[in-house]
């Protein structure tokens, strides 16, 4: 039996504490921290499978095909992990940011690879 009742959405909390700006930030960080703030509280709203599981396949796609599509795939994620590692910056040891830049660059020359197959 069905009902015309529009579904519940469950809704998880944040998490405590004032983790979502940095403090004594510049003002670009500040406004940089301000445009994500939407994006990640969407994110965050998601079932915990989906962002790793929709990058994971952007990561297999990009690796499988051939060409500009591949490409292009490669470099979505190395997007959405180079906007979460400018978001964690000031929280990273040396050897963590050298481990971030290291996997942004590495993408990025596979992406390379990849458009030009």
């Amino acid at each position: 039996m069905s009902t015309n009742r529009p579904a519940k959405q469950r809704v998880r909390p944040l998490p405590k504490g004032n983790t979502l700006y940095t403090p004594n930030a510049s003002a670009a960080r500040q406004a940089a921290e301000r445009r994500s703030a939407r994006p990640l509280l969407y994110l965050h709203q998601l079932p915990r499978w989906v962002p790793p599981v929709l990058l994971a396949v952007l990561l297999v796609v990009g690796l499988a095909v051939k060409g500009p599509g591949g490409a292009v795939a490669l470099c979505a994620v190395a997007v959405v992990l180079g906007w979460l590692a400018a978001l964690s910056w000031p929280r990273l040891t040396t050897s963590g940011r050298a481990g971030r830049l290291l996997t942004l660059a590495l993408l990025l020359a596979i992406a390379g690879y990849q458009a030009s197959r």
